[in-house]
């Protein structure tokens, strides 16, 4: 596939999977062995079964995500996606209770797309900030 095909491919992820809740395309989009890399999270998220319960941890958390695709640099079977996130804290996140607090953070995604599927990602976000913003961690 092309890069600007690529691009599309990563551009629907961000806008019909994490944005709208749109599960049923994981096994559209994503290979069976799929990896992602978060230094956020303890542990590589696996497969499509693991990626499903990584999203849904963030879609319960913030039922009204809206992430924003800001720019995109592809090359070859990599695409960078640069991104913005946008929610409100209504349910638990990693045993924090909601706050209500509204959210927006920044981050890239690399993906590695392979046969018109994700296969491996690499994800930098501003965990910090969203802690501090739902109100986890204090602002200094």
């Amino acid at each position: 596939m092309s890069a600007e095909q690529n691009k599309a491919i990563a551009r629907r992820w961000a806008e019909e999977v994490w944005s709208k809740g749109n599960f049923g395309l994981i096994e559209e989009l994503v290979a069976p062995e799929y990896v992602a890399h978060d230094p956020a999270t303890p542990e590589e998220v696996r497969g499509t079964e693991g990626l499903r319960r990584y999203i849904e941890t963030f879609r319960t958390a913030f039922p009204d995500m809206q992430l924003t695709v800001e720019d995109q640099v592809a090359e070859a079977e990599k695409v960078l996606t640069r991104w913005t996130a946008r929610g409100t804290h209504r349910g638990d996140l990693f045993d924090i209770a909601p706050s209500g607090n509204r959210l927006e953070i920044a981050g890239m995604s690399m993906d590695r797309i392979s046969g018109g599927r994700l296969v491996e990602s690499w994800e930098n976000y501003d965990a910090l900030g969203m802690m501090q913003q739902i109100g986890a961690v204090p602002k200094s």
